[in-house]
Order: structure tokens, then sequence, then C-alpha cells
């Protein structure tokens, strides 16, 4: 019965992954709210997975704003859902060298990727400890495990997610609520288009497609690990970060993220 359904809230929901995650939950069971900054996109994307039998709202949003998140939690509850599973999958980022990038862009990564993030964890994640119950999946990245010259603030920003995830995943199991990171590597989406960045063989050699990084993410989700890394080529990388130094990881980092030739 629809009746019975749980609703799950995806943020960056009309991005590559967030459409898998919108997909992988529909066919789970789930009713759904998806938010975004695109109207037009969101309701596209909200028709095609209305077609899996359940609930889809639709709640425009942009993340960077101070209020947002409050907003979307206010509009949520007035419509009386109750998010049991949230998808923090919004965020982005802009390859180049910090001091030449516009200062807006750099903070507007700290905003979405950092702040956002943890407003809608605090925001849900009260609601469900208060409840008892219930799942935040938090997406970082592989380059949350290294510094990331040409990709500085994002880099740093996925390791605060890595980082918070983990200390949530102790801090709410005891009201059971289950908190997971997953940390994808280069994957098939539109990320890199928006970064202005063409990868190089190296990297485009390991990319993922969205539907492979959705399932192993709620699989670690649903089964309560604190993280994980999909793919095995990225877990033998994130592994290597363990044995090098910094200086090197950043070398390294650098020549695995270059542009294209």
């Amino acid at each position: 019965m629809a009746d019975d359904r749980k609703w799950a809230l995806i943020t960056g929901a009309t991005g590559g992954l967030g459409q898998a995650f919108g997909q992988a939950l529909a066919r789970r069971g789930y009713n759904l709210v998806l938010t975004a900054r695109t109207s037009e996109a969101l309701a596209a994307m909200a028709a095609e997975l209305r077609h899996f039998g359940g609930e889809v709202v639709v709640e425009v949003a942009d993340l960077a704003e101070p209020d947002a998140c409050l907003r979307l939690k206010q509009a949520l509850d007035a419509r009386g859902l109750v998010v049991e599973t949230l998808v923090a999958n919004a965020g982005y980022g802009v390859q180049g060298r910090f001091v030449s990038r516009p200062r807006d862009a750099e903070l507007g990564m700290v905003d979405v990727n950092i702040r956002a993030l943890t407003d809608l964890s605090h925001l849900f994640g009260s609601a469900m400890a208060e409840r008892g119950g219930g799942h935040i999946l938090l997406v970082a990245s592989t380059a949350a495990y290294q510094p990331v010259p040409g990709y500085a603030v994002y880099a740093a920003s996925k390791a605060y997610v890595l980082a918070f995830g983990h200390a949530l995943h102790r801090e709410l199991a005891r009201r059971k609520v289950l908190v997971s990171v997953t940390c994808p590597g280069p994957t098939r989406t539109p990320f890199w288009e928006r970064a202005g960045h063409r990868l190089n063989p190296m990297a485009s050699a390991v990319l993922m497609l969205p539907e492979a990084v959705v399932e192993a993410s709620l699989k670690a989700l649903y089964a309560g690990r604190p993280s994980v890394v999909p793919g095995v080529a990225n877990k033998l990388i994130t592994l290597s970060t363990r044995l090098f130094p910094r200086s090197l990881l950043a070398w390294g980092a650098s020549y695995f993220m270059s542009n294209a030739k």
C-alpha cells in the first residue's frame, strides 16, 4: 500500500547521483521528496519516478542560502511528511587554483558542501532521534582522504563530511539512527562539466556508473556501516593514502586529477 511507504529526502536530486538515488529508493518502495535549484528539472524527474508507484513531492531550494534548510524542513512539516531516510547528496566542486578562483565560488562550496549538509543533518537527525529511528546518508568523495591541489576547498569540505559522518554514526547509534558516509571516486555525472574539468585517461579509466555507486552506498547505509568507498579501484586508492605523507599524496592527487591534454 502506498500509505505504508516511508519517505526519503534527496538533496541535489537532479544530478547524476541524485537521479540514481531517486530511482533506487523508489524501487525500494519509498515515497520521495526531491529538492534542487531548478523547478523544471525536478518536475521532469518527479514525473519519471512516479511510475514506480509512490508519491513524489518536489521542493525547489538553493541550499547555498542561509535559511534554505530550515525552510525546507518547515515546508515538509507543514505537509505532515516524516523523513525516514535523508540522502544529503547536494554538493559541487570547481577546479582551479584557490587564489585564482572568485571568492564567492570558493565560499559557495563551503556553504553547500559543509554548512547545508550540517544543517540538514541537525534538522532531520534531531527529529529521527526523537522518534527513535531513521537513516542518514552523507555523500563525500575519495577526495576526502587526501589534499587535492586544484580542488583545495572541495577536497577539504569532503574531509569534513567524512569525519562528521563517522562521529554522528557513533553518537546516534543508541537512538537507532543509522548514519553512513559514501565516498565515491570519479563517477560518470555532470559534476565534471560543472567543475570545468576534462578528465585525463588515468582518471577516466576508473569512472563508475552512478547506479553502481548508489547501490553500494545504500547497501552500506542499511547495513549500518559507518562509511563505504564504492569500487575496487577506489578502495585501493584510499587505502594507499594511509601509507604516504600528505605532501606526497598532494603531488599524486594533482597528477591524477590533472586536465586531459
